[in-house]
């Protein structure tokens, strides 16, 4: 993990993530953890959709959800609609989350 730490905080929701969105990658995947100008640490994720009309974000919720195991409705973009930085909410046990969290940046 980057130097700033984990990309996510737990609370008593669940996780709050931070991620750098890449679109139309070749494939969906994790690209790490880096950290950004103002030292707060990102998840750097490629999807393969575009940022048309919204399916980049439809895909990174659909990708995300399947990937730590979560309901669609459990995963929710809260911040960053039309940007690359985007903050999503994680509903449910956050030290769950964040072990699986943890799993997905090291697999």
């Amino acid at each position: 993990m980057g130097a700033a730490g984990p990309p996510y905080q737990v609370d008593s929701e669940g996780v709050l993530l931070a991620v750098r969105l890449t679109p139309r990658a070749g494939r969906s995947g994790v690209d790490g953890v880096t950290v950004e100008p103002d030292g707060r640490a990102v998840l750097r994720l490629r999807i393969a959709a575009a940022p048309v009309e919204g399916a980049a974000n439809e895909a990174l919720i659909r990708w995300l959800s399947d990937q730590l195991r979560m309901r669609k409705s459990d995963v929710r973009l809260i911040a960053g609609d039309k940007a690359r930085l985007k903050r999503l909410r994680l509903l449910g046990d956050g030290a769950e989350i964040a072990e699986r969290i943890d799993t997905l940046i090291v697999s």
